[in-house]
C-alpha cells in the first residue's frame, strides 16, 4: 500500500472514530442528529435553499423539508423568499438557532480537547498542523452556496 493510502486509511479510521464519540454529546441538547446536522450547515453557511441543504446532507428535498419544518417549529430556523427566486425559498438560523448550535459544537469540542488532555505541546502543536493540512487539502474556501459557485449548475 502506498504511504499515501495508508496514511489516508489510519486517518480516516481516527476520524470516524473522533466524530463517533464527539456526537454522543449530541443528545445532550434535545436535537436529532438530522436536525443538529442541518441546523449547522444554515449557522455556517448562512441562508441555504432546501435544495442545498438536501444535496449538503444527501438526502432527498423531501426528507430535507420534514427535517426544516422540525427546526422552524422549535424557533430554530425560518424561511424567507430568495431575492432573484421569488419561487425558491431561504432557510437562515434564528438567533435560537445559532445558540442551539453553538451550545452544541462547545460540547462536542470540550469531549475532543478532554481526550487531548494529556498531550505534551509538541504533540498539541503537531495535531494542529495536521489539522491545517487537512482543512487546507479538502475544504474550498471561501465557502459559498452551490449555486454561486463559479462554474456551479444554479
Amino acid at each position: 500500500m502506498p504511504e499515501a493510502e495508508h496514511v489516508a486509511d489510519l486517518l480516516h479510521s481516527a476520524a470516524v472514530q473522533l466524530l463517533r464519540r464527539a456526537a454522543g454529546q449530541d443528545g445532550a441538547g434535545g436535537l436529532s442528529p438530522a436536525r443538529l446536522s442541518a441546523l449547522a450547515l444554515v449557522v455556517n453557511r448562512g441562508p441555504v435553499t432546501i435544495g442545498e441543504l438536501a444535496s449538503a446532507e444527501r438526502v432527498r428535498s423531501a426528507t430535507m423539508t420534514g427535517i426544516v419544518n422540525g427546526l422552524e417549529h422549535e424557533g430554530l430556523v425560518r424561511r424567507q423568499r430568495h431575492g432573484r427566486d421569488r419561487r425558491a425559498v431561504l432557510v437562515e438560523a434564528t438567533g435560537a438557532g445559532r445558540r442551539a448550535f453553538t451550545r452544541a459544537h462547545g460540547r462536542r469540542i470540550g469531549l475532543v480537547a478532554e481526550l487531548f488532555d494529556d498531550l505534551t505541546e509538541a504533540e498539541l502543536d503537531l495535531l494542529r498542523r495536521a489539522a491545517e493540512l487537512i482543512e487546507e487539502c479538502s475544504s474550498p474556501r471561501p465557502w459559498q452556496p452551490l449555486h454561486r459557485r463559479a462554474g456551479g449548475s444554479r
